[in-house]
């Protein structure tokens, strides 16, 4: 199952654990503790005190009581000294022990705050790293729905290079769909041919989405290729491109971060139509160039376009070779986009 990040409080979320970034007494604090317990009631408090509290980088498990979720995993993660006490293995270790007692429990589901980026002055876009590290690295071995949970946009940071890097991205490709009659606008040539002369803007009236050109297509392909494939379905092209990039399925669905259920629909159903999300995902997990994903979009019935943040920010990620699915879901959270995958 896939990792997802959500904007939510926490103690909202219907799941079989949610994890409490803890301190040492587990006996309550400020910030998500805090808002945990009250929101559980005395009844956490009462079996709290039973647990003799716990060691930065360990994991203790107890019952929900009044939130919807089964169980409250507490952790205690590490105060930030400057990043020279060992706080980046303790950090670790806090994800990695929470996620033992969710697989020794058989959870489906667990959610997780961002552990120590509060209060206890962890950089947040550190944080965050290792948060997804740890996790797609269990998601790997294992199947579980895990959620890292911002509780507000000022609290999540992706870095401001990266940031900046993909806005300024974005503002040189970004077509606005609302056109001045006033005045007339230059439009970006061919994707895939940067050099091909800029055209005028369409007017008001004549506006249309700016959709990725099928120009010059790759001169190795050939017309026997081409007719070969080109009554295949989306399903059937899947199966052929994991094929080709000698992957086993588990890897390409964890590396799409697609549930193994939603796989299975697709693998037995040849004219399954998945959403754009889902396509663009297999694609990212396959590494495909923008020509390839433009026609694996295809087969799904979709296509990218200039006038899409979200398009636009995959072919950022896509054109400097950074496939990773869960960095670019960071990027698209961050900008108020669709997230990849399930």
């Amino acid at each position: 199952m896939p990792l997802k990040l959500i904007r939510e409080d926490i103690t909202n979320l219907s799941c079989d654990a949610i994890v409490n970034a803890a301190n040492s007494t587990l006996l309550g604090g400020g910030g998500v503790d805090g808002a945990i317990h009250k929101a559980a009631g005395p009844g956490l408090l009462n079996e709290c005190m039973t647990l003799g509290g716990c060691s930065t980088g360990q994991a203790k498990i107890t019952k929900g009581y009044d939130l919807p979720s089964k169980y409250v995993i507490h952790t205690v993660g590490p105060v930030w000294r400057g990043g020279n006490e060992n706080e980046e293995q303790l950090l670790r270790s806090c994800y990695r022990n929470c996620l033992a007692i969710a697989k020794e429990y058989n959870f489906e589901s667990v959610a997780f705050p961002l552990i120590s980026s509060g209060v206890y002055g962890y950089p947040k876009d550190e944080a965050l790293k290792i948060a997804v590290d740890e996790i797609t690295s269990f998601l790997y071995e294992n199947d579980m729905l895990v959620y890292v949970v911002i509780f507000d946009k000022a609290s999540f940071n992706i870095g401001e290079k990266l940031f900046d890097d993909i806005a300024s991205y974005i503002d040189d490709r970004y077509v606005d769909g609302h056109f001045d009659n006033s005045r007339r606008r230059k439009m970006k040539g061919c994707l895939f041919c940067p050099s091909q002369a800029s055209v005028p803007q369409p007017t008001y009236a004549e506006a249309q989405p700016v959709v990725f050109q099928d120009t010059c297509r790759e001169e190795s392909e050939s017309l026997d290729d081409i007719l070969k494939h080109i009554d295949e379905s989306f399903s059937e092209m899947l199966l052929r491109k994991i094929d080709e990039k000698g992957m086993t399925d588990a890897e390409c669905y964890k590396k799409a971060n697609i549930d193994r259920k939603l796989f299975s629909k697709i693998r037995s159903d040849r004219l399954y139509k998945p959403s754009k999300t889902t396509a663009i995902a297999f694609a990212i997990a396959l590494e495909l160039s923008l020509e390839e994903t433009k026609d694996m979009l295809m087969k799904a019935g979709f296509a990218l376009s200039h006038s899409n943040k979200f398009d636009i920010i995959i072919e950022y990620f896509i054109k400097k070779n950074n496939y990773n699915v869960f960095e670019i879901n960071e990027a698209l959270f961050a900008f108020d986009q669709s997230l990849l995958g399930v």
